[in-house]
């Protein structure tokens, strides 16, 4: 499909794409590389104060995933750098010394030198694993390292569809069985990655094939259960036959995760040709925004009720940085695969909004947790949740989805 852009349009995606890449290489991912590695035990440290200075030493075992995958992907897709593999490949070692479990399962928390805190029943830790150990793996060009992603995947999805005593259920009993939509939209990224990687290993046709075929069962999935038209929103929680739930766990709409999912989908429908699966995934992305954006103060809600009721989550109306990142990458993927000025509109109006209220002039990086009113509630850079991912994710993927609408612009 040919884009066509107006003169000002493209001048403004130049001087979006020209921000994104300095504040992606001369802000972000140095403040990451100058203060995530930890010189001592190897791996991530995330828990630190605005300056970058260290909070606390205990370890989120998802960042030891996504730190390593990050920088290997910078490494994959910007440039060789050594450092920057070294970074990743230092994440890859602690997680598979420190982070698995006897029983395969991997933990939540660790101190720092890698002694168990916390372990969960979900299965997030593993699958940031796999895409961690994909990417580090095509960095490489590790087939160890691959079938090893591949080994942690396969026990994801087979306690995924089986669940055994390492997954219990959420609740009590059969009194609500619920499943969410975390699962199945976190298993499409994963299998993507995975597929993308062993892509470009000799002998591995049959799995991409394979994952293909996942692929498209977790976007059907996500779409047929977890996507309400009559309320024009993606739900969290549904019956595991994918019934709705009236009842506050039922109707709740994570907006940002939800905004996710949605160029996801758009960019598997883009590889595969799905015209069924990109209608989808703008109608999440559209209805997303109309009951995620605050229409009073600007940004996205953190957390909003389908049927317009009060919620449960106290930080329901914060403003939180990680779905204004899914924010800016959607919207600019939803103009790249329609030409539609509406997503341009949209992607401005986020983009105007994320840069004036999140980044740090002084010290870098970008503040994480808003009031409603766009005012820090904390000086915090990072912590079990926010580290070196979405923001670096978020920027490279801005600046590359520009790049491919001025590759097909008239």
């Amino acid at each position: 499909m040919s884009i066509i852009l107006s003169k000002e349009q493209a001048e403004m995606l130049g001087k979006w794409r020209d921000f994104y890449w300095d504040m992606e290489f001369n802000n972000v991912v140095p403040f990451w590389q100058k203060n995530s590695p930890d010189p001592e035990y190897g791996g991530f440290l995330t828990w630190v104060n605005r300056d970058g200075s260290l909070i606390s030493g205990d370890k989120s075992v998802w960042f030891q995933g996504r730190g390593a995958w990050i920088f290997s992907h910078l490494y994959n897709t910007v440039k060789q750098d050594p450092q920057w593999l070294a970074i990743a490949d230092s994440g890859i070692d602690f997680m598979e010394k420190h982070c698995f479990d006897k029983d395969g399962r991997m933990f939540f928390i660790v101190t720092r030198d890698g002694k168990p805190l916390r372990k969960r029943r979900y299965m997030f830790s593993e699958t940031f694993a796999v895409v961690a150990m994909a990417e580090n793996a095509l960095a490489h060009k590790d087939e160890r390292k691959l079938k090893r992603a591949m080994e942690i995947f396969d026990a994801v999805v087979r306690r995924y569809y089986t669940p055994d005593e390492t997954t219990p259920p959420k609740g009590v009993g059969d009194t609500r069985p619920l499943k969410g939509h975390a699962m199945p939209m976190i298993l499409l990224v994963t299998a993507r990655i995975l597929r993308n990687a062993a892509s470009n290993f000799a002998g591995y046709e049959e799995f991409c094939a394979k994952a293909g075929t996942m692929i498209t069962g977790f976007a059907t999935e996500v779409v047929r259960d977890f996507y309400r038209p009559e309320f024009k929103c993606l739900i969290e929680n549904v019956t595991p036959d994918g019934k709705f739930v009236d009842e506050p766990v039922g109707r709740i709409v994570n907006p940002g995760h939800a905004i996710e999912t949605s160029w996801f989908l758009m960019d598997e429908a883009r590889e595969t040709g799905n015209e069924e699966l990109k209608k989808n995934a703008l109608a999440i992305l559209e209805g997303s925004l109309a009951i995620g954006w605050d229409k009073e103060y600007g940004g996205m809600m953190s957390f909003v009720d389908c049927k317009g009721y009060p919620v449960e989550p106290l930080e329901h109306d914060m403003k939180m940085w990680w779905p204004h990142n899914e924010t800016l990458i959607a919207t600019l993927t939803a103009f790249l695969v329609t030409n539609d000025n509406k997503w341009f509109d949209w992607h401005k109006k986020a983009f105007d909004y994320t840069m004036s209220h999140f980044p740090d002039k002084e010290f870098g990086e970008w503040y994480g947790y808003l009031h409603r009113d766009g005012t820090p509630s904390t000086q915090i850079k990072g912590s079990m949740w926010k580290g070196p991912f979405h923001i670096p994710r978020c920027l490279i993927k801005c600046a590359t989805v520009i790049d491919e609408i001025m590759k097909e612009a008239k």
